[in-house]
This record gives C-alpha cells, sequence and structure tokens, in this order.
C-alpha cells in the first residue's frame, strides 16, 4: 500500500478539526483546578479594549475571571486584525452560529482532542489538512464519501492506523489510515 492512498484520508479525518480551530481559536485553554485564574481589571483594559467591550463594562466585577481573561484575549486579537482578518473572522462565525448545536458541541469535541496532541503532531495534522486541501475537490469529495460510508469499525481502524509508527520508520513518524486500494496491476 502506497502512502499516495493512506494519507488522504488522515487529511479528511483531521480537516474537520483543523477547520474548526479558528472558531475556537479564542476559547482559553481549562485552568487547573487547583489554581483559580487571576481576573482582569477593567482598569488594565487599554481604552479601545473598554471601548469595543463597554456592554460588559457595568458587569465586569461580576463575571467569571475566566470569562473577563477570554474577553480581555479575544478583544486584543480583534484590535490586532486586519478588516481583511475581521471580516474572515465574522464570516467563520456566522457559519459556526448556522450550525445545529450538536454540530457545534461535536467540533468542540474534535478540537480540545486536537489541543491534546503535542505541537508534533498538531503540526503534521495541520499539514496533512492543507495537503487535503490541495486534492482536486473530486477527490476530496470521493475520500469524504468513503470515510461516510464506512462503519464504525473501520474509520477506529483507519483511526488506529493513524497513529501507530510508520513500518519503516519513514519520517512524519505514522502511518495515515488505511484505505481500501484497488489491487496494483
Amino acid at each position: 500500500m502506497t502512502n499516495r492512498w493512506r494519507s488522504p484520508v488522515l487529511w479528511l479525518m483531521v480537516a474537520v478539526a483543523a477547520a474548526a480551530a479558528p472558531a475556537f481559536a479564542q476559547q482559553p485553554p481549562a485552568a487547573p483546578a487547583a489554581t483559580a485564574p487571576a481576573g482582569v481589571a477593567w482598569s488594565n483594559l487599554s481604552p479601545d479594549q473598554q471601548r469595543m467591550l463597554s456592554q460588559f463594562g457595568s458587569q465586569w466585577n461580576t463575571l467569571p475571571p475566566e470569562r473577563q481573561q477570554a474577553l480581555a484575549r479575544g478583544s486584543e486579537r480583534w484590535l490586532g486584525m486586519s478588516d481583511a482578518q475581521r471580516n474572515q473572522a465574522r464570516d467563520r462565525f456566522t457559519q459556526w452560529r448556522a450550525l445545529p448545536p450538536e454540530q457545534r458541541q461535536a467540533l468542540r469535541s474534535r478540537w480540545q482532542r486536537f489541543q491534546t496532541l503535542t505541537p508534533s503532531e498538531q503540526a503534521r495534522v495541520r499539514e496533512n489538512f492543507r495537503r487535503f486541501q490541495q486534492l482536486p475537490p473530486e477527490r476530496r469529495e470521493m475520500l469524504r464519501q468513503q470515510w461516510r460510508n464506512a462503519s464504525p469499525a473501520q474509520r477506529e481502524q483507519w483511526s488506529e492506523r493513524a497513529h501507530a509508527p510508520h513500518p519503516g520508520g519513514v519520517p512524519g513518524g505514522h502511518a495515515a489510515p488505511h484505505m481500501p486500494v484497488p489491487p496494483h496491476h
């Protein structure tokens, strides 16, 4: 079996997780239970941040510290974006809000799993997603259809193979899931 057939399915598996990443990028990682996070004082926000977050001004001190931190980081990030980046973020948010709640929850779960990967594994997932996106649309759709038609056992098997070391120790560390491949003649 060639990597040519194995890799595209991994791309498909991570495509949704990687595509959802920007939608979740402003969510802070969960704080350790033992350490209570420190809040952000309203006076520590820049004037631009205060203007942007003015709807929260009167209740700022009653917000949980995690929410204050998320709003402060999000506003700082927003203020640092170009107009094109802001438009792209608005579009992603609109698409996100249009999803049914169960689909949003599934994407959150995938994002949380992605965040548990090591930096090198995350980089590999991003690279595979980039490569998947470069495939011709017909090929991407064919792989998506194969994934949709696969049984849960097949998907699990493909996922396990994606995380197993590649035979022969090829750089990159892991093999992509196995997809049925026509025999070579």
